[in-house]
């Protein structure tokens, strides 16, 4: 997006889920007739506190309700949030639940439906016995929440004239009097066909909020002494861009009234075509998978795992650094894989039998079969690992980061946006093949994959923010420059006394739009193409 726009209001255009509930075959409670259920939407973002977000109508006599009211959610990638459904047999107009007869609830995540799209599950009892035959569907749609911002929108232009042009459009809101700038996009030199970059209008500034009120567009041909020449205008509403897909963009005739004045036969000056950018939900809900992929640091500066100064010490509460961030990336990303089967190397140690050094080494010992199942089975393959390797050095990236590029190169074989990469590397000391670790990250920024980069204990870190392109654009030791910042680095002891999801939300914040950026450059569609959604009453 342009540099000048504020936070604020990339803040303000929340991605928002719209969940759907269904059940099937609940418990019977009523004595004659069938129970009258609800359903109550609970949300937790820490281990035990819940609140109430939302309940459904109450169905009457019916034990397979598909309920009209939806449950609305902002959505947030990097954090989990819990949910619990409960399912209620509604026998008094009081609000206080506790009275009422129980039919069995869920308790699920926000990413698990998200990744599913439609998630089917058993009923169960407070005691987590099965209520019955009772099931549960929950369906999510994605939308944004257009009622603040005009939401990514890339503008294609195509012109018919002689000479090229440097082109740039205002958009303009109608007021009770005149019609009033609300943006301005860049100039797009020496080009009859430019494309501007992605922007966002609030929709307060464009057009009031009113999905049906004018909107006015001019496209000028820029020049450097101000007399910039009117190339054509067109208008259209909020409603009409809001359809704007990539399979069906909204396209506009830009029309100059003096040159259709004075040309027979004149048709336009170009044809305005606006296409909305699939987002991070988008691809998610349509189908794409997130491999996620764990590395951690067996060096001998991380010091004897059996000495409570290591930082491979596992304390007396079963934890260390190096447990906590795959507890805290992990448990977010299982969510967005399937079959959450995920490989998890070491790298070096010298490993048994033969005690030779390895810098891609399976946790489990078992390079045909890597794959640890879920976070519990990462954790689980690194606590047998660690007494039966001996730490040593040096500390080489590049090998990991490579094998994990090899995978992400398969998946650019195949023609819809399907899989994307993310490696967790969790280290304790300074790089030793820096030269090797910037080629392979330059290479694996033209894939479909990003980095994270946990750097535990107190060593220097400076080389690791070197490798996290914030401050431009990484370069390979030939020169080379990486496509895209695919690199996100954290030192823990900075989330030390922060709260336990707050190490999750920072290493995980960029994912989404380093994802988005591939899948856009490469123009590759989400496997399943739906248009998002816009519910009643938003706009």
């Amino acid at each position: 997006f342009p540099h000048s726009m504020s936070t604020d209001m990339a803040a303000q255009c929340v991605t928002k889920v719209e969940l759907t509930v269904s059940c099937e075959n609940l418990l019977d409670k009523d004595i004659g007739s069938k129970s009258d259920p609800l359903c109550v939407l609970l949300m937790s973002s820490t281990d035990s506190q819940w609140y109430e977000l939302a309940r459904t109508e109450k169905v009457q006599n019916c034990l397979s309700p598909k309920f009209a009211k939806k449950f609305v959610i902002d959505y947030y990638f990097e954090i989990v949030q819990k949910l619990k459904f409960g399912v209620y047999d509604i026998d008094n107009k009081t609000v206080d639940l506790s009275d009422d007869d129980f039919l069995g609830e869920l308790e699920c995540t926000l990413g698990q439906v998200v990744s599913s799209k439609k998630l089917i599950r058993p009923l169960v009892l407070k005691n987590k016995s099965p209520a019955g035959k009772g099931t549960i569907t929950v369906s999510g749609t994605g939308f944004h929440c257009f009622s603040w911002c005009l939401y990514n929108l890339y503008i294609h232009f195509l012109l018919d004239l002689f000479g090229k042009s440097d082109p740039y459009l205002e958009f303009y809101k109608q007021t009770a009097t005149s019609w009033q700038l609300a943006h301005r996009t860049e100039v797009v030199k020496n080009n009859l066909n430019p494309t501007w970059r992605p922007f966002r209008i609030p929709l307060q500034s464009l057009c009031g909020g009113d999905m049906d009120k004018p909107i006015k567009v001019e496209c000028y041909d820029y020049d450097n002494d101000g007399s910039h020449d009117l190339i054509g205008t067109f208008e259209t509403t909020m409603k009409r861009l809001q359809e704007a897909s990539h399979s069906s963009p909204a396209e506009f005739e830009c029309i100059n009234s003096k040159k259709k004045q004075k040309k027979k036969g004149y048709k336009n000056s170009g044809v305005v075509s606006v296409v909305k950018e699939y987002t991070f939900l988008d691809y998610i809900m349509g189908g794409c998978q997130i491999n996620f992929t764990v590395a951690i640091d067996f060096t001998g500066s991380n010091g004897d795992p059996r000495s409570p100064q290591s930082l491979h010490y596992i304390s007396p509460q079963g934890v260390n650094e190096y447990l906590t961030a795959i507890w805290s990336v992990g448990n977010v990303i299982q969510d967005y894989d399937s079959d959450k089967m995920f490989p998890a190397f070491g790298f070096g140690a010298q490993i048994p039998p033969n005690w030779q050094v390895n810098h891609e080494f399976p946790l489990n010992f078992n390079p045909a079969n890597p794959f640890c199942a879920g976070v519990e089975g990462i954790v689980e393959a690194y606590r047998v690992c660690l007494p039966q390797v001996k730490l040593y050095g040096p500390t080489n990236f590049s090998p990991i980061i490579n094998h994990v590029a090899s995978f992400a190169n398969q998946a650019l074989q195949q023609t819809t946006a399907s899989q994307y990469f993310v490696l967790l590397i969790i280290t304790d000391g300074v790089i030793t093949d820096m030269d090797e670790t910037r080629n392979a990250i330059v290479n694996a920024s033209r894939l479909p994959m990003s980095i994270i980069i946990i750097g535990v204990g107190g060593a220097d870190f400076t080389a690791m923010e070197f490798l996290d392109g914030d401050d431009g654009r990484l370069r390979s030791l030939s020169g080379e420059t990486a496509m895209r910042d695919i690199v996100q680095f954290v030192p823990f002891r900075q989330f030390k006394n922060a709260p336990k999801e707050a190490l999750a939300k920072s290493v995980l914040a960029e994912v989404p739009s380093q994802l988005v950026e591939f899948f856009t450059v490469m123009k590759l569609k989400p496997p399943i193409s739906q248009p998002a959604a816009n519910p009643a009453g938003t706009v």
